[in-house]
């Protein structure tokens, strides 16, 4: 199975860097093809709105790791998306990635499967609902199947998650695909 993982934090080493990490590590031990796309140590750019791609007709007027990107998402059979929760959704780093999705959606919809972690200091049954929603409707737009979440709250530090069960979990997930 080929995986797309795309992360969203500026921290090498951060609390969602861990999940990921371990997510990649049972993946890669059931065999599965792994590629990692750290949003946060790439070249991006935001989307204009300008529509020269025509949602995919042409490509998008800007050149930069997207294209390095792109073709990994046409390939995969799963997509990952990790982040740090940044005021209650994901990271503007992968929130980037994700509105520029909007060159390639008819090329990225449908056929995929898709997976939410994320990590946030706050431990309130309501902290990660405003992302988790955010994600189910991307995974309908995208007309992803959800096959789960790693939602890793009250780890805001490093120290934290590797105290928790969140990133076993992120390792069982990814080992049992």
């Amino acid at each position: 199975m080929k995986i797309t993982v795309i992360t969203g934090s500026p921290h090498k080493k951060g609390t969602s860097s861990l999940l990921a990490d371990e997510f990649i590590r049972g993946a890669k031990e059931a065999g599965h093809e792994i590629y990692r796309f750290d949003a946060a140590f790439e070249e991006l750019h935001p989307c204009l709105g300008c529509d020269r791609c025509g949602m995919g007709s042409s490509p998008c007027v800007w050149k930069d790791s997207m294209q390095k990107l792109n073709p990994h998402m046409m390939e995969a059979d799963v997509i990952v998306l990790v982040t740090p929760l940044y005021y209650f959704t994901v990271s503007a780093q992968l929130k980037m990635v994700i509105d520029r999705f909007y060159a390639n959606t008819g090329q990225f919809t449908g056929g995929r499967k898709s997976i939410l972690m994320a990590t946030a200091y706050d431990a309130n049954d309501w902290t990660m609902s405003a992302l988790t929603t955010y994600y189910q409707t991307l995974a309908n737009y995208m007309k992803w199947e959800d096959i789960g979440m790693v939602l890793a709250a009250g780890c805001g530090s490093r120290r934290d998650i590797e105290r928790s069960r969140f990133s076993q979990m992120a390792y069982e997930m990814g080992k049992g695909l």
